[in-house]
């Protein structure tokens, strides 16, 4: 009963099949795990009654032989996420007390395949982040440790979500990506992080930080656990605009093993100036292993990669501050306790200033910056039309016959808690520079675990894709995951 958490969905899903355990067992693993591991502080609301309820409600499904995808599988899920009756505060004050009356997409799409819910996972605030600090809960903390055993970041901003995978409290987790938050933090856990193309996986229910660029996927064990839950949670949905209407393949069975033939891009922008030693060794590394896989390895060259961050944090705020204005304190969530002689325009102020953290507040006052009447060209107008170019240069080199490309997950391995300044954003906002160029260009990308720096933290690479083939680049992911063979786990410590 003690492993069972310690199992990956395809594990768990065979087994369950086969009558060896139950879904309660299953469940009742992970409910344990996270009651002991209070420290990571991942999970910030949990649901065992509820969790309880759909484990036996699995396992009558499983006894008729008719059992979906994820049936009897306890998955987290990130606090951004609307589950009916189940509290969503994104990681902010402001939203302190809602709780949904209505059910995300994905969820739906979840629970419909059978998965099993366990609770809701930390977060940055309001997904923005790349270390989990700016969680109104508190950081998640990183289960890898060093021998100095400081604190670090599970990254962010899915930090809760890629914590408690690696450390086994549920068998895997939904996420959000809107510059980098489900591979980072992936990669600076030792786990699997997928960010599906955008509009494969509808954003509704989805509480929206940059609707340009949010997408949802899952973070999980293993390449063909990401398989299974990204064809639970793709669909096309009306209620998304923005959600491409396109049939969801069977991405497990694209998981053939065999790249032969296949070119993959090693973009030269991407060798940045300062990068580690060991992060340019891992990523040759990574190419040679795709390389004796029979995959055919080329320099490509993405010209437009050094506009992408600033780009970004030109676009990404200009979207937080249009979809965070409606947190005003007069529908639900938190609202400031006036005082006499105070009006609309006094709570609106108060309820902000007190509901929205530092990180949150500065986004904002980016975005009405950028898009005020004097600097809309200067700053927002411009950043579009650098988007347009850096999805030019992903699409010409995938019309050269580019099947892939291959780059960092990070800039580094997983620092300690507090070691960004949360005085100088600048530093965390660099974390995201080999991540964000997918958001802007709307590409599949995923990270994989593919080795550990000398201190033993995990390193990940990750792989990018053409638009809406998941599957044939989580076929290229299994191939580099098998050839790199990484199966540490962290120590247990909390």
């Amino acid at each position: 009963m003690s492993e069972l958490n310690r199992l990956t969905i395809a594990g768990a899903r065979d087994a369950l099949r086969k009558g060896e355990v139950t879904a309660i067992e299953l469940t009742d693993a992970c409910l344990s795990a996270i009651e002991d591991a209070g420290a990571l502080n991942a999970f910030v609301h949990q649901t065992p009654d509820l969790a309880r309820d759909m484990a036996k409600a699995a396992d009558a499904r499983l006894k008729t032989g008719e059992a979906a995808a994820m049936t009897g599988i306890p998955v987290g899920i990130k606090d951004v996420f609307c589950v009916k009756g189940v509290p969503a505060q994104a990681g902010s004050r402001i939203l302190g007390g809602f709780r949904p009356e209505y059910e995300s997409t994905v969820t739906a799409n979840l629970w419909n395949a059978g998965a099993i819910m366990l609770g809701k996972l930390n977060q940055d605030e309001f997904a923005m982040g790349s270390t989990n600090e700016s969680s109104c809960y508190g950081p998640a903390v990183n289960p890898w440790k060093t021998a100095d055993g400081a604190a670090r970041t599970p990254g962010g901003s899915s930090g809760g979500s890629a914590a408690a995978v690696a450390a086994d409290l549920c068998l895997a987790a939904t996420g959000t990506d809107t510059g980098g938050s489900i591979r980072q933090p992936a990669a600076f856990t030792g786990t699997v992080g997928l960010k599906p193309t955008y509009g494969r996986v509808s954003r509704w229910g989805v509480i929206a930080y940059a609707s340009s660029l949010d997408q949802a996927g899952p973070m999980t064990k293993t390449v063909r656990d990401a398989a299974i839950m990204l064809g639970a949670m793709a669909s096309a949905d009306p209620q998304d605009s923005t959600c491409a209407d396109l049939p969801v393949p069977d991405f497990e069975a694209a998981l053939t093993g065999d790249i032969r033939g296949k070119r993959i891009g090693i973009p030269r922008e991407y060798r940045m100036e300062g990068m580690p030693a060991e992060i340019d060794a891992l990523w040759t590394q990574g190419a040679q292993m795709l390389r004796d896989e029979g995959a055919e390895v080329v320099e490509i060259s993405l010209p437009h990669t050094r506009y992408a961050l600033p780009a970004y944090y030109v676009i990404a705020p200009a979207e937080a501050s249009s979809n965070l204005a409606r947190y005003d304190g007069v529908r639900y969530g938190h609202r400031a306790r006036l005082g006499q002689g105070d009006g609309i325009t006094e709570m609106y102020e108060k309820t902000r200033a007190e509901g929205f953290g530092p990180e949150v507040q500065r986004r904002v006052m980016i975005g009405t910056y950028v898009l005020s009447a004097g600097f809309y060209d200067a700053y927002y107008n411009r950043a579009r039309k650098v988007r347009a170019l850096i999805k030019r240069d992903f699409d010409q080199a995938f019309a050269q016959g580019i099947d892939s490309i291959l780059a960092p997950a990070t800039p580094t391995a997983a620092f300690p808690l507090g070691a960004v300044s949360q005085d100088d954003p600048v530093q965390m906002y660099l974390n995201d520079v080999f991540t964000v160029t997918l958001n802007l260009a709307g590409l599949p990308g995923i990270a994989v675990p593919v080795g550990q720096d000398a201190q033993g933290l995990p390193l990940g690479l990750q792989l990018i894709g053409r638009p809406f083939e998941e599957g044939e680049l989580l076929n290229q992911a299994l191939v580099l995951e098998q050839a790199a063979g990484f199966v540490a786990k962290p120590d247990r410590w909390w």
